[in-house]
């Protein structure tokens, strides 16, 4: 009879677990993440909304709100994102109709009928409010939260990532992840979005911040195939630590560009 559980003997295994990446594999991987950045990736994907509008102040915040939705089905949350992009629309774009609180004709606080899955227009009321809030006293999102990490880098927690400044600052709001061992793969993808420059997909609009700070979206798709390339543990959940795992053997492969990672991960899940 053992005399451990389990759980016990996958843990040990996953302590005594060490990547293994060979050249074969490497070379593999550079090659699916130039196979699947291209433009063909917007198509289907929620990146298609980085280029609704054409002013950064209605990119960014259109960026995020699609972000923020970009779970479940596809068929199920674009229409969703469409759908509130065609209110802010009447409004000559999602900054004017979030600066002037137009959204409180669709999403008012008194309304508990879910909006998307498990959330509701109350809780996009919130959001939409947090959001309003930031853009009464900055020029736009991203002069907001470039403000929040200098302050942040000036108090000398330099290993702060942006991911974190964002859901410490909408922890009220339930629809942004906030717990410490969360991925937060929405916000990873949101900020990659907003930061890696030279991209068929990601349109690279914050350039005070450092592509290889990004930590890579970890969805279930990039979850599969870095087991099945051995470079995370079997037993690896989708948790913070192993999203940064993931990223720091990005790095070894793709230097100063760890998401690249990203493409070819997701695009091996998505393509089987």
């Amino acid at each position: 009879i053992s005399l451990y559980s389990g759980k016990e003997i996958m843990a040990a295994k996953s302590e005594n677990f060490k990547p293994t990446i060979t050249k074969s594999q490497k070379e593999k991987l550079i090659r699916l993440a130039d196979k699947y950045e291209t433009k063909d990736f917007l198509k289907e994907d929620p990146s298609q909304f980085l280029y609704y509008y054409n002013t950064p102040q209605d990119i960014e915040l259109c960026s995020f709100i699609a972000a923020l939705l970009s779970f479940g089905s596809r068929k199920q949350f674009i229409p969703k994102i469409q759908y509130i992009m065609s209110l802010a629309d009447n409004c000559g774009g999602i900054y004017n109709w979030l600066l002037t609180h137009a959204f409180e004709n669709e999403f008012k606080v008194s309304n508990n009928k879910k909006f998307y899955r498990f959330y509701s227009y109350r809780d996009f009321y919130y959001l939409f409010s947090k959001l309003s809030d930031i853009i009464q006293i900055e020029k736009s999102f991203g002069i907001f939260l470039h403000g929040k990490y200098v302050e942040e880098l000036n108090n000398g927690n330099s290993e702060i990532n942006l991911i974190d400044i964002i859901s410490d600052y909408f922890s009220s709001c339930s629809i942004v992840p906030s717990t410490k061992t969360s991925a937060k793969k929405r916000l990873c993808m949101f900020l990659r979005w907003m930061v890696r420059p030279g991209s068929p997909v990601d349109i690279g609009l914050w350039t005070w911040y450092s592509p290889d700070a990004l930590l890579i979206p970890l969805d279930v798709h990039v979850l599969e195939e870095a087991k099945k390339l051995k470079l995370i543990p079997p037993n690896a959940g989708g948790t913070r630590k192993t999203c940064e795992e993931i990223t720091k053997i990005a790095r070894t492969i793709f230097v100063n560009d760890p998401c690249k990672l990203d493409f070819a991960l997701f695009g091996l899940g998505v393509d089987k």
